[in-house]
């Protein structure tokens, strides 16, 4: 938490204390500024006072301005600097929330900061959109140089990608090219990644798409992917579920587990009950299936040949594959022993 030299509080009363009563009011009300912490909306002041949210609006804008306005105002220069300084060291443009969250604990001294870094002409802000979310600003040539490196660091992402912090990082700040030098470190870049809406990191730590599966994750299948695909191998459905239990610290039963598996095509059953990843290049299908599928892209084949290939798609046995061999419906030999398709 950054340690200010100054009470927001205190500095605050000071600057509201130039208005009139009703104009104080407001404001207090609208940015929860006194002994509560909770805003009021523009309909509830209006309610209170008799008058439309309109002239409420009008109002707020009008103290606002007349604060900047009084020598109180002037006289704060030194701590809007300071405001200024320390956003800049913390990298430009961060999360309203993380902000706030640095300067203090608490949300009615952070209702304060805020209030100061609205009348603050240093500070800018903007709203959440499609892409980033609610954050704050005070150059805004550098706040556009970083919604470009993210919006072309998330653009090079597909749904599929998984990242780990550490070489999203690399490559974010890659693409930061031209940004100063002084903002050149993980802390301040991944300070960063948490603006966009389009980039968010899973469970597991790992980095992709927000929108994918991977990412927010929802159910069974989606932790069973996860946990297979950080395995790097197949993997028997129950230790899936038990693995699943470990990582994700939920409850995961083999037998729901098992069913969750089947009815995804993300997965693919290589064997006596385990499974694959589908994007790792395993066929589907039973082993006459698979042998099919080899004969169809390549052949006639000899039996050893036909082994070797079905034995990099299935866990199963040499005797499996040849008894699937025998179908004379499906497959026919030639003199030499070589299989090919009827």
């Amino acid at each position: 938490m950054k340690k200010l030299t100054f009470k927001p509080k205190q500095v605050t009363k000071q600057l509201l204390n130039t208005l009139p009563t009703r104009a104080n009011e407001v404001l207090s009300a609208r940015y929860g500024l006194g002994k509560s912490s909770d805003k009021m909306t523009l309909e509830a002041i209006g309610n209170k006072y008799g008058i439309t949210r309109e002239r409420v609006r009008q109002i707020e804008s009008a103290a606002l301005q007349s604060i900047r306005k009084s020598d109180e105002f002037t006289e704060s220069t030194a701590i809007f600097d300071e405001l200024a300084k320390i956003m800049n060291v913390m990298g430009g443009i961060l999360l309203e929330e993380e902000l706030l969250q640095s300067f203090a604990k608490d949300a009615s001294t952070q209702n304060h900061v805020y209030f100061l870094l609205v009348l603050g002409n240093s500070f800018k802000q903007k709203k959440e959109d499609l892409e980033f979310k609610r954050r704050w600003y005070v150059d805004e040539g550098h706040a556009n140089a970083v919604h470009s490196a993210l919006k072309r660091l998330y653009e090079g992402l597909s749904d599929e990608d998984l990242i780990s912090e550490a070489k999203l990082i690399d490559t974010f700040l890659i693409e930061l090219k031209g940004i100063n030098q002084q903002f050149y470190n993980e802390e301040i870049a991944r300070r960063w990644l948490s603006l966009s809406k389009k980039i968010d990191i899973n469970p597991l730590g790992e980095w992709g798409v927000a929108h994918s599966s991977n990412v927010r994750t929802k159910g069974m299948r989606d932790y069973a992917y996860l946990t297979i695909k950080r395995h790097g191998s197949p993997m028997h459905f129950s230790e899936v579920a038990k693995t699943i239990t470990q990582l994700f610290k939920r409850q995961a039963h083999i037998a729901t587990c098992h069913n969750e598996l089947i009815k995804d095509k993300r997965f693919v059953l290589v064997g006596r009950g385990l499974y694959a990843l589908s994007e790792w290049g395993y066929s589907k299908g039973v082993v006459k299936d698979v042998i099919s599928d080899i004969l169809g892209k390549d052949n006639p084949l000899t039996r050893d040949e036909i082994i070797e290939r079905v034995q990099k798609e299935r866990y199963v046995k040499n005797n499996t594959i040849l008894v699937n061999l025998q179908d004379s419906s499906c497959f026919k030999r030639d003199k030499n022993g070589r299989y090919s398709l009827i």
